[in-house]
């Protein structure tokens, strides 16, 4: 990370990111807002935020805990909605897999939706980087994105109460969501599992403590890995076929 290479391609990184607060400044402020609301105070804030850095599953514990949901569903809830995380780091391993296990658990630690989309983008764009600057890449993204997450967390917990409804920041939580996952609807198991997911979660909004998103997170992904079974299968007999003619 000490070349020059890196250096500028830290550089890049970061201003890659920076569009984002666009998104992840109300979305913060949301959630310092939603905190305050829920009783946490600046410390517990904080430290959710700067350990977890995960927005959609901090809104998924938080919205739980204020309907006093038991702790086990709490943790279940917000695991699954971090399991697209897994997935993320399943992809962005054969660029940056080769670095070594500190760096990787801090990429592991800073990998969130934002750093993961616009870095892999940026790997594809240009399959000539090396290790350090697909590291140094992908670190800029996150000074762009996590550091002011965190920071206007903590804004939103101080101010929350003065902000007028009027103003509202929810609009902020959807924003960011179609930003990210819009560009990466690429291939047909990946819009298989989105829609999937969305028509589950539509359907079983009636269920306590929001475990609907528990049962549309699990059919995707199943939904997809099997839209992905049968292409896999369809390709592999039409090349047999081809082979036989």
């Amino acid at each position: 990370m000490s070349t020059r290479s890196s250096v500028r391609a830290l550089r890049r990184g970061f201003f890659a990111g920076l569009p984002f607060i666009v998104v992840i400044g109300p979305f913060g402020l949301l959630f310092g807002v939603l905190a305050d609301q829920a009783g946490l105070d600046i410390v517990q804030t904080l430290s959710m935020t700067t350990l977890v850095i995960a927005g959609a599953s901090q809104f998924t514990a938080l919205a739980l805990m204020q309907d006093h949901a038991p702790t086990l569903i709490v943790i279940a809830a917000a695991l699954a909605v971090n399991l697209r995380l897994a997935l993320y780091s399943a992809s962005i391993a054969p660029h940056i897999g080769a670095a070594p296990l500190r760096m990787r658990a801090l990429a592991a630690f800073v990998l969130v939706d934002q750093t993961f989309a616009i870095s892999v983008q940026e790997f594809e764009r240009r399959p000539t980087m090396t290790l350090e600057e697909k590291l140094g890449y992908f670190f800029g993204t996150a000074l762009a994105i996590c550091v002011p997450w965190v920071v206007l967390s903590g804004v939103g917990m101080l101010v929350g109460r003065s902000i007028p409804p009027e103003y509202a920041l929810d609009f902020a939580v959807p924003l960011t969501f179609i930003a990210m996952i819009a560009p990466q609807l690429r291939s047909l198991p990946h819009i298989v599992a989105a829609f999937t997911s969305v028509v589950i979660a539509l359907l079983l909004a009636w269920m306590p403590w929001s475990t609907g998103v528990l049962v549309a997170a699990l059919a995707a992904m199943a939904a997809g890995a099997e839209t992905e079974r049968r292409l896999a299968l369809h390709r592999s007999r039409a090349d047999a076929g081809g082979l036989g003619a």
